[in-house]
Protein backbone atom coordinates (compact mmCIF):
# COMPACT_ATOMS: atom_id res chain seq x y z
CA UNK A 1 0.00 0.00 0.00
CA UNK A 2 1.50 3.35 -0.98
CA UNK A 3 1.51 6.36 1.36
CA UNK A 4 -1.48 8.02 -0.35
CA UNK A 5 -3.64 4.94 0.08
CA UNK A 6 -2.43 4.50 3.68
CA UNK A 7 -3.50 8.07 4.44
CA UNK A 8 -6.85 7.42 2.73
CA UNK A 9 -7.42 4.30 4.86
CA UNK A 10 -6.42 6.12 8.06
CA UNK A 11 -8.80 9.01 7.32
CA UNK A 12 -11.72 6.66 6.62
CA UNK A 13 -10.96 4.63 9.77
CA UNK A 14 -11.16 7.87 11.81
CA UNK A 15 -14.37 8.89 10.04
CA UNK A 16 -15.97 5.49 10.77
CA UNK A 17 -14.98 5.67 14.45
CA UNK A 18 -16.81 9.01 14.74
CA UNK A 19 -19.73 8.29 12.39
CA UNK A 20 -22.47 6.85 14.58
CA UNK A 21 -25.01 6.88 11.74
CA UNK A 22 -22.83 4.77 9.42
CA UNK A 23 -22.25 2.45 12.37
CA UNK A 24 -26.04 2.21 12.94
CA UNK A 25 -26.52 1.37 9.27
CA UNK A 26 -24.08 -1.52 9.78
CA UNK A 27 -21.64 -0.28 7.16
CA UNK A 28 -18.41 -2.16 6.66
CA UNK A 29 -15.54 -0.68 4.67
CA UNK A 30 -14.40 -3.06 1.92
CA UNK A 31 -11.79 -0.93 0.11
CA UNK A 32 -10.34 2.56 0.20
CA UNK A 33 -7.82 4.19 -2.09
CA UNK A 34 -7.24 7.85 -2.81
CA UNK A 35 -10.52 9.26 -4.21
CA UNK A 36 -12.29 5.89 -4.02
CA UNK A 37 -14.30 3.86 -1.53
CA UNK A 38 -16.29 0.64 -1.50
CA UNK A 39 -18.59 -0.15 1.40
CA UNK A 40 -21.25 -2.71 2.27
CA UNK A 41 -24.30 -3.15 4.49
CA UNK A 42 -27.16 -5.60 5.01
CA UNK A 43 -30.76 -4.35 4.99
CA UNK A 44 -32.58 -4.92 8.30
CA UNK A 45 -36.37 -5.06 8.95
CA UNK A 46 -36.47 -1.60 10.56
CA UNK A 47 -35.26 -0.09 7.26
CA UNK A 48 -38.45 -1.00 5.40
CA UNK A 49 -41.08 1.57 4.40
CA UNK A 50 -44.88 1.21 4.30
CA UNK A 51 -44.71 -0.48 0.88
CA UNK A 52 -42.59 -3.39 2.18
CA UNK A 53 -39.42 -2.30 0.40
CA UNK A 54 -36.39 -0.50 1.76
CA UNK A 55 -36.86 3.21 2.45
CA UNK A 56 -35.09 5.29 -0.19
CA UNK A 57 -33.25 7.16 2.54
CA UNK A 58 -31.34 4.00 3.39
CA UNK A 59 -29.85 3.66 -0.10
CA UNK A 60 -29.24 7.39 -0.18
CA UNK A 61 -27.45 7.23 3.18
CA UNK A 62 -25.29 4.30 2.10
CA UNK A 63 -24.28 6.16 -1.06
CA UNK A 64 -23.71 9.35 0.92
CA UNK A 65 -21.32 7.53 3.26
CA UNK A 66 -19.38 6.08 0.31
CA UNK A 67 -19.29 9.59 -1.18
CA UNK A 68 -17.99 11.06 2.09
CA UNK A 69 -15.30 8.41 2.44
CA UNK A 70 -14.10 8.93 -1.14
CA UNK A 71 -14.09 12.74 -1.17
CA UNK A 72 -12.52 13.18 2.28
CA UNK A 73 -9.83 10.54 2.16
CA UNK A 74 -7.07 12.88 1.00
CA UNK A 75 -7.39 14.39 4.51
CA UNK A 76 -9.11 17.53 3.22
CA UNK A 77 -12.44 18.12 4.97
CA UNK A 78 -15.05 18.11 2.20
CA UNK A 79 -18.81 18.56 2.53
CA UNK A 80 -21.67 17.78 0.17
CA UNK A 81 -22.58 20.65 -2.12
CA UNK A 82 -25.07 18.85 -4.36
CA UNK A 83 -26.32 15.27 -4.57
CA UNK A 84 -28.86 13.29 -6.57
CA UNK A 85 -29.97 9.67 -6.70
CA UNK A 86 -31.86 7.45 -9.11
CA UNK A 87 -33.49 4.27 -7.81
CA UNK A 88 -33.46 1.52 -10.44
CA UNK A 89 -34.67 -1.60 -8.56
CA UNK A 90 -36.42 -2.24 -5.23
CA UNK A 91 -34.38 -3.36 -2.22
CA UNK A 92 -35.65 -5.89 0.33
CA UNK A 93 -34.88 -7.11 3.86
CA UNK A 94 -31.77 -9.27 3.83
CA UNK A 95 -30.31 -7.70 0.70
CA UNK A 96 -26.58 -7.03 0.91
CA UNK A 97 -25.83 -3.67 -0.66
CA UNK A 98 -22.46 -2.52 -1.93
CA UNK A 99 -21.79 1.14 -2.69
CA UNK A 100 -18.77 1.94 -4.83
CA UNK A 101 -17.69 5.58 -5.06
CA UNK A 102 -15.46 6.65 -7.94
CA UNK A 103 -13.94 10.08 -8.35
CA UNK A 104 -14.70 11.77 -11.66
CA UNK A 105 -13.07 15.13 -10.88
CA UNK A 106 -10.71 16.26 -8.12
CA UNK A 107 -10.55 20.04 -8.15
CA UNK A 108 -9.00 22.44 -5.70
CA UNK A 109 -12.37 23.56 -4.31
CA UNK A 110 -14.80 20.91 -5.59
CA UNK A 111 -14.92 17.23 -6.44
CA UNK A 112 -17.37 15.14 -8.45
CA UNK A 113 -18.17 11.51 -7.59
CA UNK A 114 -20.32 8.74 -9.04
CA UNK A 115 -21.60 6.06 -6.66
CA UNK A 116 -23.13 2.81 -7.87
CA UNK A 117 -25.15 0.69 -5.43
CA UNK A 118 -25.52 -2.98 -6.27
CA UNK A 119 -27.14 -5.88 -4.42
CA UNK A 120 -25.84 -9.38 -3.70
CA UNK A 121 -26.86 -10.45 -7.22
CA UNK A 122 -24.74 -7.65 -8.72
CA UNK A 123 -27.90 -5.85 -9.88
CA UNK A 124 -27.66 -2.06 -9.84
CA UNK A 125 -30.33 -0.79 -7.44
CA UNK A 126 -29.38 2.91 -7.37
CA UNK A 127 -27.06 5.49 -8.95
CA UNK A 128 -25.89 8.50 -6.95
CA UNK A 129 -23.96 11.57 -8.05
CA UNK A 130 -22.32 13.91 -5.57
CA UNK A 131 -20.43 17.17 -5.77
CA UNK A 132 -18.39 18.18 -2.73
CA UNK A 133 -16.91 21.46 -1.57
CA UNK A 134 -13.38 21.29 -0.21
CA UNK A 135 -12.51 23.30 2.89
CA UNK A 136 -9.02 24.13 4.08
CA UNK A 137 -9.32 21.89 7.16
CA UNK A 138 -7.71 18.52 7.86
CA UNK A 139 -9.51 15.52 9.36
CA UNK A 140 -6.49 13.96 11.08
Amino acid sequence: MDSKDKLAADVVAKMMRDDLFSQWLGIGVLAVTEGYSKIQMTVRPEMINGFGIVHGGICFSLADSAFAFACNNRNVLSVALDTSINFTKPVHVGDVLIAEAKELHNGRSTGLYHITITNQNNHTVALFKGTCFRTNKKLI
